[in-house]
């Protein structure tokens, strides 16, 4: 089958029948990239176990991948827009699902860490090129707005649906199911594409800027990977800082080689925009604090109060319904209504508090009466935001740049995730070992001592989170001056903007 239609041959923008089909195929695509970066969060003591990982070693089960996704999605942005979306979308829905079975295959911690980095660098190809033909699919601002809140909710709740099914896995068949489960869902996905999916023909006149991507990604990387290694070696680690040092001279000699690029891997009017460059930032912001969340609940609930995976998991289902109502039935209904940092600014505020109230939490605290409203206040916010940051974000855009506009998207929202845990996670270590040094003082108080410090660290790092997403909200407001699309008017084409 003919991947790339002629313009002739591909049907008007909100008159294929089969779009909204189409919305379920790129949704499902999208839904597997997002849980994947947590549904192995919970069978990584299994995984540990059965390869013999040590502990210094197995964070990179997780880092693995969010580097490699984080780090080559401009790449896989351009590559979509030079290729053609349809094609770089089956593409990497069959290398994402090969480097899975590879990984439910490792007999050895080298092959699941390979692996692991596959799946983010086909992500990284995959992600961009299904957020660009949503943009393409769907130009009718009624109708854009549902699509978009159906993916900034899948956006929002895939990580958090990732800890429930990585529990239901774990506790029921095996930590390698984790990874086995892409292969169906990809497959299906492939089919979906090939009989429902439309594209125009990718832009082969112009060439890959391999300066570019060899400076932006290696900048990533590194500023990345420095916040990773983070954690277990300290702030003043000399490779730390030296990887921040390499991360910061790699990406301003990025900025620098893109104003004189003749194929810039990211134009700079992209990012000009002041639009787009405040959704940006809101969506790296409100990340780094959501998916710092992920990884203290997750422990909290299973090593603090004891639950099993399973349970764990099915606690965070109020998020995830919180975050799905926030953007489908709140931000999709309003956003044709009303400027979209009226939604992304309270949604934040809505955020932050939910974060506040997380602080009280202590070593016997009761999930409904202190941890169920908090996670509710927090998937509201996350609704409200993510969906009109997408949007916003995407619109206009020149068809030539819809790929890389994409990816910069999903770069901010993986880059902040994975700076956020980096992050987070030092300053409530940092945060327990104090507290924990300052009152044990015999054997005998550890069993009191160290679980309290372990939730003082938490509740100090959730402090650090509810900042952050408050900066995210005053970053909206202030840079985010889009007006409500015109009430029934189709969209705009999107037109080539200026450089200037």
């Amino acid at each position: 089958m003919d991947f790339t239609r002629t313009a002739d041959t591909t049907p008007a923008p909100g008159s294929d029948p089969h779009r909204w089909w189409g919305l379920v195929v790129i949704a499902l695509a999208q839904l597997m990239v997002v849980l994947d970066a947590t549904i192995v969060n919970i069978a990584l003591p299994s995984a540990q176990h059965a390869l013999g990982i040590s502990d210094a070693h197995r964070q990179w089960v997780i880092t693995a991948y969010t580097l490699a996704f984080g780090g080559l999605l401009l790449l896989g942005g351009r590559i979509a827009d030079l290729a053609g979306r349809k094609r770089t979308f089956v593409i990497g829905l069959t290398g994402f699902a090969a480097a899975s079975a590879l990984g439910g295959a490792a007999t050895t911690a080298g092959m699941l860490f390979g692996a692991r980095a596959l799946q983010g660098a086909f992500a990284a190809v995959l992600a961009p090129s299904a957020l660009s033909l949503l943009t393409t699919t769907f130009t009718d601002p009624r109708e854009r707005g549902k699509a978009f809140g159906v993916y900034g909710a899948l956006a929002g709740s895939g990580s958090a649906i990732g800890f429930i099914v990585g529990g239901l896995l774990t506790q029921y068949l095996n930590w390698r199911w984790c990874l086995y489960v892409n292969v169906p869902i990809a497959a299906v996905a492939v089919l979906g594409a090939l009989a429902l999916l439309h594209d125009r023909p990718g832009h082969t006149e112009a060439r890959l800027d391999v300066p570019g991507v060899l400076l932006g990604c290696g900048g990533l990387v590194a500023i990345v990977y420095g916040f990773s290694e983070a954690e277990p070696r300290g702030w003043s680690d000399p490779l730390v800082l030296a990887l921040f040092a390499l991360g910061t001279a790699l990406l301003a000699a990025f900025v620098a080689w893109q104003t004189r690029a003749p194929h810039p891997l990211l134009p700079l009017h992209v990012i000009r925009d002041r639009n787009r460059a405040g959704c940006f930032l809101t969506m790296a912001l409100a990340t780094v604090g959501m998916f710092g969340l992920f990884l203290f609940m997750t422990y909290y609930l299973q090593v603090v109060l004891g639950y099993s995976p399973v349970r764990t998991g099915l606690a965070f289902l109020p998020l995830t319904a919180a975050i799905v109502t926030g953007s489908t039935q709140i931000s999709a209904r309003l956003l044709h209504h009303v400027p979209p940092r009226a939604l992304m600014v309270p949604g934040m505020v809505l955020a932050a508090a939910g974060m506040v109230l997380l602080t009280r939490m202590t070593v016997h605290s009761s999930y409904a009466g202190e941890i169920l409203p908090s996670l509710i206040l927090m998937g509201l916010g996350m609704g409200l935001t993510f969906m009109p940051v997408f949007s916003t974000a995407t619109a206009g855009v020149a068809p030539q740049d819809a790929g890389v506009t994409s990816a910069t998207v999903n770069t901010a929202q993986q880059v902040g995730g994975s700076v956020g845990t980096a992050l987070l996670n030092t300053i409530a270590t940092t945060s327990s070992a104090a507290y924990i040094a300052a009152r044990l003082h015999s054997p005998a108080q550890r069993a009191a001592v160290v679980p309290a410090g372990v939730v003082h660290g938490y509740t100090v790092a959730l402090w650090w989170a509810a900042a952050v997403m408050l900066l995210a909200g005053l970053v909206a407001g202030l840079m985010v001056t889009a007006r409500a699309p015109k009430h029934g008017a189709p969209a705009r084409e999107p037109v080539a903007e200026s450089v200037g």
